[in-house]
């Protein structure tokens, strides 16, 4: 009689444990478990840790609630601006109902990326070639409420959309490339341009102030040689200073002036000498030529 009720235990005990075995689960911290029970849903969530089910009756879903990074295969399309591009961008979503993930939809991830490609076209086609290439941070918020819209109902919500490269062809390459060189000189040349006007202005008040002080023409013209002496290769080639030029056409200036009152000072000399021999009397002169 021991001995049968040592044998029905154990037997208990066994089936008890495949039991166990069978119907127990392990739901993950970043999962979460969807239960049909005989095909039909069970309202309740299985929550992460450990769980049982009913073995051969109830049927256990794991759904990921991680992020979920989807590239967007590049898409070929042509802008509002008639340009011909190809735009490639990446899908950031995370399931947020368990239950509606994996009733309402097949597969969810598939309708996302599908969905992801269909909007991605669409961008393009109601955008500018400026816009994909300047704005794209307007461009992605019109993405990502486009991909949200139907992705709500399958319980999904998209996190963020990134349009990550917009490829061009290469005669439109080129042609931007000119464009933006042509530009580049243009803000050149205008730089270049007002510098050469500022520079000017500064000479012109530099000259004005030599010429209110002669003596800072040849201090500069001390600090040019200097500058260009500590050159040791090359030849130093040292002018006439300007203010010696100036004192020596001041002085062939002064020097006709000097000559002509000598002139002057003879003429009034003779002329009395030849009024005093005009006023001697005849007898004088005779007496002279006689003599």
């Amino acid at each position: 009689m021991v001995e049968e009720l040592v044998a029905a235990g154990v037997t208990l005990a066994s089936a008890a444990v495949v039991y166990v075995a069978a119907a127990a689960r392990v739901v993950k911290q970043y999962e979460r478990g969807v239960v049909f029970r005989l095909g039909k849903l069970r309202s309740q969530v299985r929550g992460p840790g450990f769980t049982l089910i009913v073995p051969g009756v109830d049927k256990l879903r794991k759904v990921n609630m991680q992020i979920v990074t989807m590239p967007v295969p590049a898409q070929e399309g042509i802008t509002r601006d008639n340009v011909t591009v190809r735009v490639d961008a990446v899908v950031y979503f995370k399931v947020t109902s368990p239950a509606e993930a994996i009733v309402r939809v097949e597969d969810y991830r598939f309708a996302v990326s599908q969905m992801a490609q269909t909007s991605l076209r669409s961008i393009i086609g109601k955008s500018e070639l400026d816009d994909l290439l300047s704005n794209r941070e307007k461009l992605n918020q019109g993405l990502e409420l486009m991909i949200d819209s139907p992705a709500i109902e399958w319980g999904v919500t998209i996190d963020r959309v990134d349009i990550k490269d917009v490829s061009l062809p290469e005669t439109m390459k080129r042609s931007m490339a000119r464009q933006a060189e042509a530009d580049r000189e243009r803000r050149a040349r205008v730089i270049n341009a007002d510098a050469e006007l500022q520079a000017s202005k500064k000479l012109a008040e530099a000259a004005h102030q030599m010429a209110d002080a002669p003596a800072a023409l040849q201090l500069r013209l001390l600090q040019t040689v200097m500058a260009v002496a500590a050159e040791k290769n090359s030849t130093l080639v040292l002018p006439i200073p300007v203010e010696l030029l100036r004192f020596l056409e001041k002085g062939a200036q002064v020097a006709p002036s000097v000559r002509e009152p000598a002139r002057g000072a003879q003429r009034p000399e003779s002329v009395e000498s030849r009024t005093a021999q005009d006023e001697l009397p005849s007898g004088e002169d005779s007496l002279d030529v006689d003599l």
